[in-house]
């Protein structure tokens, strides 16, 4: 019975170590995490961010033009005695021995004709940093993919080389079987030994080109990475799909790009920027209001006292200053007009060039795939005969190198298509995922 509930024991530890095991595996790092670690971690984003923040604040700084201002002033003097007068029978005092007294000043701008373009211009440039802010982060999450898919793929050269390595030293260990049975010459140790040093140089290129990639990666990511990079095989599948054609393409990326809507805004901010100067041919007129009180009524007899009146300035001539801004300003508001249609020409461009890439890897990683098939079973058939003495070292080295340089064709046209099809997104004013950067600016 002890045997039994021993038996019972040893059988639920083992389930239970097994059902451990299995959800303390290390969860791999995906794109999708990878991107949003950037956005939270790099200091790109949180600039961008602060831009706005930078920008939303001289909007509130030009919207205080329309409010009035208030200002205080309090005052306490001290003096060595009294001054008195009498007054019908009474006695006034003129200073007393401490004197308190406060005054409430009032100002605001009825009329200032500089301050609604002005206004208007902020709000505009405001609102192209919004669409900047968020222009820069999609950048950089094109950035993060990039970085992601060149890791990985270094990654897989690794790999392509190590297995190389094994089947030269494989081969190695083959010839030397054979040489010690006097059926080969010590020609083809030593041009196996020289297989096993190059395949050794390619291992220790790709392990550094690796660590170079990965580098990158971590600095654009801002945090260490421990875990193994997942393969975004979903990526990888819609990069083979056929694409859209231009004609579906540039109409969407028009409304979706917001880079192109940042300089719309902008010019806009010049054209309201340049309406500034001919505002200054009107008035400015101020309201202004005083209220004061103190503890020394004075003659009057009174502790507290106001005013109120308007303020008008009107610069009839300033040297034709105005004139001059006018000029300048209507010339930038022009040129942030054709930096707009420049970039809406070039968006065209963008466009057809990712697809005319994409179309292009996509054929590329066709053939990559038949090489690497091909290369593959003539370096298994390659090694078998060599095991068997029915083929020459030469052949065997040759085989073993074109089945490398297969491997690393096909890894690189692989993960170079799912960049070309990022670029085509980038192009479309997509995110790496496919959805459209949302923005509130209207």
């Amino acid at each position: 019975m002890n045997k039994k509930k021993l038996k019972h024991v040893c059988i639920f530890i083992f389930f239970l170590f097994l059902v451990v095991s299995i959800q303390a595996e290390v969860k791999k790092y995906s794109l999708e995490s990878a991107v949003q670690s950037a956005l939270s971690l790099n200091e790109r984003a949180a600039t961008a961010d602060e831009k706005v923040n930078a920008a939303q604040a001289r909007i509130l700084k030009a919207r205080s033009v329309f409010f009035p201002t208030l200002s205080t002033t309090e005052t306490f003097t001290r003096r060595p005695e009294e001054v008195t007068r009498e007054m019908n029978n009474q006695t006034v005092v003129i200073q007393r021995l401490n004197g308190l007294g406060a005054t409430l000043n009032m100002s605001m701008a009825l009329l200032d004709p500089r301050s609604f373009p002005a206004y208007k211009q902020l709000l505009m440039a405001g609102k192209a940093e919004k669409l900047n802010a968020s222009e820069s982060k999609r950048s950089l999450a094109f950035e993060v993919c990039n970085a992601f898919l060149v890791t990985l793929g270094n990654e897989q050269i690794l790999g392509a080389a190590q297995q190389r390595l094994e089947l030269a030293q494989k081969n190695l260990d083959a010839s030397k079987a054979r040489y010690q049975a006097q059926l080969v010459s010590v020609n083809d140790v030593t041009r196996n030994e020289l297989e096993v040093a190059t395949a050794e140089k390619n291992v220790t290129s790709a392990n550094g080109g690796l660590e170079t990639a990965m580098l990158q990666l971590e600095f654009l990511v801002g945090a260490k990475i421990d875990s193994e990079l997942e393969n975004p095989l979903k990526l990888l599948s819609e990069a083979e799909a056929p694409p859209p054609s231009q004609e579906v393409l540039i109409p969407k990326a028009y409304e979706q790009r917001l880079d192109i809507k940042a300089l719309e805004f902008q010019a806009k901010a010049q054209h309201y920027y340049s309406k500034e100067p001919m505002m200054r041919w009107f008035p400015n007129l101020y309201l202004n209001g005083q209220y004061k009180i103190t503890n020394e009524a004075g003659f009057q007899n009174k502790n507290y006292t106001w005013s109120i009146g308007l303020t008008m300035n009107w610069t009839i001539f300033d040297g034709l200053s105005r004139i001059g801004d006018l000029k300048e300003r209507k010339a930038l508001a022009r040129v942030a007009d054709l930096d707009t249609h420049a970039a809406k020409r070039k968006l065209e461009v963008q466009v057809k060039n990712a697809l005319v890439s994409l179309i292009n890897q996509q054929a590329s990683l066709k053939k990559a795939a038949v090489a690497l098939d091909t290369a593959r079973k003539n370096a298994e058939e390659t090694s078998e005969l060599y095991r068997q003495g029915l083929t020459g070292v030469l052949q065997s080295a040759d085989a073993n190198v074109k089945l490398y340089e297969a491997e690393v064709g096909y890894i690189s046209e692989r993960y170079g298509l799912a960049i070309a099809f990022l670029n085509l997104r980038m192009a479309q004013g997509l995110d790496p995922f496919g959805v459209p950067s949302s923005t509130e600016t209207k």
